[in-house]
């Protein structure tokens, strides 16, 4: 439907729905352990059955305006992808997010790809404030939320069971009015 460049190295942000359910897969299970470090996204995808579920319950969410799932390709193949976990125009929050196979790391696609997410929900929803959560043990998601000009509002303390460790988890935030002036300052 559509397809947005993410710069000249042959990154696009696309839709990510349930008909890429093979892809989807094979692209989870290149990084399935990488992608599931911190978080169990993806997880319950074990086959094109399971793979489309979840698909389907983004594509859920994305019909009730309460979130959706966006795939990063690079050179036509899927790599990750970020997502409105929570979508909320009614109250103008969200909590933006994102997931990446370990070959496509270090390219700084999840970060350009989460910006153009964030101008959409800041300029065409009105969003006022946007969230991202990371464990404390994630520096490269955490790393995302500072390029990204967000403040650390606080921790969760061992707050997330994962694999049978509690992690803490890092709250940061960027306001409407914060992302438009950093905006702004770069053009």
């Amino acid at each position: 439907m559509y397809a947005i460049s993410l710069g000249d190295d042959g990154a696009e942000l696309r839709a990510l729905e349930p008909w890429h359910a093979q892809e989807f897969l094979a692209h989870l299970d290149r990084g399935r352990e990488f992608v599931q470090q911190y978080i169990a996204f993806g997880a319950a995808a074990t086959d094109v059955d399971s793979a489309r579920q979840v698909l389907q319950s983004y594509a859920d969410k994305k019909a009730a305006d309460s979130g959706g799932l966006h795939g990063v390709w690079l050179d036509g193949v899927l790599v990750g992808g970020v997502l409105f976990r929570v979508f909320d125009a009614a109250k103008g929050t969200c909590e933006v997010g994102c997931w990446l196979e370990p070959a496509a790391a270090g390219r700084g696609l999840v970060t350009r790809a989460a910006r153009v997410l964030i101008d959409w929900a800041v300029d065409e929803r009105g969003i006022h404030r946007v969230e991202w959560y990371a464990s404390s043990g994630n520096e490269p998601s955490l790393n995302v939320a500072r390029r990204l000009g967000m403040s650390r509002d606080g921790v969760l303390r061992e707050n997330h069971l994962h694999r049978g460790v509690r992690h803490d988890t890092e709250v940061w935030s960027v306001l409407a009015e914060e992302w438009r002036a950093a905006r702004a300052r770069t053009e």
